[in-house]
């Protein structure tokens, strides 16, 4: 019999999160265009395709987000939770 228990998994929702990045560009006074230079993009495309929800922000280029509109990343990040139903390791106890 296995023993089984219900965990909260977080799941990245894209089009909130694009929504929170445009929120939190506006707060900040950046344009797409000053995104675009900062990260070092040939085209604003992928500014906006993070606004959209099309794409997320790499894991580094969340982190410079944050630091440009001095919030963590869990700011930026909008998550929701749904339930899974893992199994719990097994422990093997060693016999002398």
């Amino acid at each position: 019999m296995e023993n089984t228990k219900i965990i909260q998994k977080p799941v990245v929702d894209l089009v909130a999160t694009g929504k929170n990045i445009k929120k939190l560009r506006h707060g900040s006074g950046f344009s797409v265009r000053d995104l675009q230079f900062i990260f070092g993009f040939e085209y604003p495309q992928a500014i906006y395709a993070w606004e959209s929800g099309k794409n997320i922000p790499s894991i580094d280029n969340l982190l410079v987000l944050a630091q440009l509109f001095n919030v963590n990343v869990e700011s930026i990040v909008i998550t929701n939770q749904i339930e899974i139903e893992v199994r719990e390791p097994l422990v093997l106890m060693k016999t002398a």
